[in-house]
């Protein structure tokens, strides 16, 4: 008899969302990456979104297409603004609100305490896909650190970003992604 797979460790899962949450290329979202996420929601019994990321890929005359298009329009650009810029400075409680504001100088220096440099210097670090990529080696790493950077970085921008993309999508993958995001940032606190 087969033992059945470890579950994943939260380092895997954040990086998985990271993943999720980078511009979609033929490259990465595969049949596998699409199988993983499926297996995801079945394993937390969110039957509702699976079976309308199910229909949605069966209904779309070019699935990768689709989830490019609402990409691009949620998070790059879209009129008369971005529905839901990916950035912490945008959103943070209390902060000034602007692109590569205080709270992402706040957010790269706590990179750099905990050794955490950006691919690209001049990448902007308080974007989601840096920060779940952060939490992912902070929960192989530092777990004191994981909970700190959640409740002081992470979640005060997350919740009003979720909010938008939730009020925002159109494509129900985007929705069931943040949905993802904000069960395991919550499961780590």
């Amino acid at each position: 008899m087969e033992k059945p797979s470890p579950p994943p460790a939260m380092a895997d899962i954040f990086r998985f969302l990271a993943q999720s949450m980078r511009y979609p290329t033929a490259e990465w979202f595969t049949d596998h990456f699409w199988s993983v996420l499926l297996t995801f929601l079945d394993a937390l019994h969110w039957h509702e979104d699976q079976e309308a990321l199910v229909s949605a890929k069966a209904g779309a005359a070019d699935f990768l297409e689709e989830i490019q298009v609402e990409h691009t329009r949620l998070f790059i650009n879209a009129i008369p603004h971005v529905a839901a810029a990916p950035y912490a400075s945008v959103h943070y409680k209390g902060g000034d609100g602007t692109l590569y504001g205080i709270i992402a100088e706040r957010t790269k220096k706590f990179y750099r305490a905990k050794g955490f440099a950006l691919v690209k210097e001049h990448d902007l670090p308080d974007h989601i896909v840096y920060e779940l990529e952060f939490l992912s080696l902070l929960a192989r790493d530092d777990p004191e650190g994981q909970k700190i950077f959640l409740t002081t970085l992470f979640t005060p921008w997350f919740e009003i970003f979720r909010s938008r993309v939730l009020e925002e999508a159109h494509h129900p993958y985007y929705r069931v992604v943040v949905n993802l995001i904000d069960f395991f940032t919550r499961e780590e606190l």
